[in-house]
């Protein structure tokens, strides 16, 4: 219902801020990462989040809309509230959250605070293929059989990258320059990887 909010910026805390829109005072409660992106001055436009329950109707605001995506995801997810979301988009930035699930990686999201393995697992049993397809992360098919391609990843391999970013990499590189050789293809996948 209420997408963004612009106005003077009345009051500034880690947890809430106040606009003022045209003398009607919102609250928006926030996440320390959208604090740290408030720039300096008065005026301020934040994305917002309107939750509405029996007993409240309660405003959270976003630095970015990226940060509002996640954390939509986020609630979406049982035994996932607004709170908890918010304490994630705290300790992480949406970009950690977002590769943090899109990777499986649970010991990064049961790090945060109330969040145990279960609740972890489950994070991320929901939301990865959702997060693979919105951020386009999933790995991007290229021909099969490509033995330059099979080259340059059993030698990236070696040196000690996760096969999985990789290979990624390694199809963007293929999907860029069909022709390259293996050592192009190395030298491109070590500046991105």
């Amino acid at each position: 219902m209420i997408t963004h909010i612009q106005g003077k910026l009345t009051e500034k805390n880690p947890t809430h801020v106040v606009i003022d829109c045209n003398g009607v005072g919102y609250m928006l409660n926030i996440s320390l990462h959208t604090y740290s992106q408030i720039p300096e001055g008065e005026h301020l436009k934040l994305y917002t989040h309107l939750q509405v329950k029996e007993d409240s109707h309660t405003l959270y605001g976003f630095s970015s809309l990226a940060e509002r995506e996640i954390f939509r995801l986020l609630i979406s997810v049982s035994g996932i509230g607004a709170s908890i979301a918010r304490t994630m988009l705290s300790s992480l930035t949406p970009k950690q959250v977002r590769e943090g699930i899109a990777t499986s990686d649970v010991a990064l999201i049961q790090s945060i605070k109330g969040i145990g393995a279960k609740t972890a697992q489950r994070v991320i049993l929901d939301l990865k293929d959702k997060i693979l397809k919105i951020y386009d992360i999933d790995e991007v098919s290229v021909t099969k059989g490509n033995t330059n391609k099979d080259e340059a990843l059993s030698a990236l391999e070696v040196l000690g990258f996760v096969k999985k970013q990789a290979e990624r990499v390694v199809d963007k590189i293929m999907i860029a320059q069909p022709d390259a050789n293996v050592e192009t293809i190395i030298k491109q996948a070590l500046k991105n990887l």
